[in-house]
């Protein structure tokens, strides 16, 4: 079989380079000890349970040194720890895809980009996005279709009350090709928040797939808790199965 012909494969690229200034924590939140593991660490593990993820690349900044302490285990077939962190998300997911079509990955793979700071995501989450994006022509995300009545503000009063049955919390893994990812986040620059984003910004409509109240991201001090509550009540479960 050819390159040509060969069928796609599965990427993790985790941006792991940023501050997290919200947290209020001492050092970077994705470093912060939650059920005795970093909140990287969790989200690390979770594409390890899929079979179908062939290499998980992490981008951390050229100066970490706190990673490998975090994830000392990071050293299996498969793992790229690039230091090639940029002053945004869209730079350092720009540089993490560089990273891996200068390794084995091609342009026509596929690439599921995941906050370092979900650690809650799970294995059967991540199968499910891939299941449904794997024949798409675009690709997509995980999505929460909006649960709470939304308001729109005018000095701290409420101005008026939005529709809300067509709108979504985007989530990660969101997940497209490598090259037209790279594409899109090239010609969209720095401003974009998300991967969808740009390629929104291309002209394309990602694919909305549902995903979990859970999977939400570790942000402000109290999510701590609540995310390491979540992570014992699964340790939990595991060892009463």
């Amino acid at each position: 079989m050819t390159t040509a012909e060969a069928k796609p494969r599965f990427f993790a690229l985790i941006p792991c380079a940023g501050s997290g200034n919200r947290a209020g924590t001492v050092n970077p939140k994705q470093y912060q000890l939650l059920a005795g593991k970093a909140v990287v660490w969790h989200a690390v593990q979770a594409f390890r349970e899929v079979p179908a993820v062939v290499g998980i690349a992490v981008v951390v900044s050229p100066e970490d040194e706190a990673f490998m302490q975090a994830c000392p285990d990071f050293n299996q077939p498969g793992d790229q720890l690039a230091a090639v962190g940029g002053s945004t998300r869209a730079a350092s997911v720009c540089n993490g895809l560089n990273a891996l079509l200068k390794q084995t990955a091609t342009r026509s793979d596929w690439v599921l980009v995941h906050d370092a700071a979900r650690c809650l995501v799970t294995p059967q989450q991540i199968t499910a996005l891939m299941d449904a994006c794997q024949n798409d022509a675009v690709g997509g995300l995980l999505a929460l279709s909006l649960p709470d009545t939304l308001k729109s503000s005018t000095a701290g009063r409420v101005a008026q009350t939005i529709e809300r049955s067509d709108k979504w919390l985007a989530q990660t893994p969101q997940m497209f090709r490598i090259g037209a990812l790279l594409a899109a986040l090239e010609a969209a620059g720095n401003t974009v928040t998300d991967e969808s984003s740009a390629m929104e910004a291309s002209g394309l409509m990602p694919l909305l797939v549902s995903g979990s109240a859970q999977n939400f991201k570790v942000t402000y001090p109290q999510d701590f808790a609540l995310a390491e509550a979540i992570l014992l009540a699964r340790n939990s479960a595991r060892q009463a199965a």
